[in-house]
């Protein structure tokens, strides 16, 4: 995963410096801290996202303790 991709903040981001952005690539999407767009990058695979990003809006990831 190259650094060339067109990278957008989460629409889930606030105003608290906790955002993230994400990329979309041929073979992979990127995340990155909004504050550190030169430090490191995750790197996922498109169909792990899609799971996760799913989980996420389903409600499925909700921690019970």
């Amino acid at each position: 995963m190259g650094r060339d991709g067109v990278w957008r903040k989460s629409s889930r981001s606030g105003g608290e410096g906790n955002c993230v952005e994400v990329a979309g690539f041929a073979d992979a999407v990127g995340v990155r801290d909004t504050k550190d767009r030169q430090g490191p990058a995750l790197s996922f695979d498109p169909t792990a996202w899609a799971r996760f990003v799913g989980a996420v809006r389903g409600g499925r990831l909700n921690e019970r303790v």
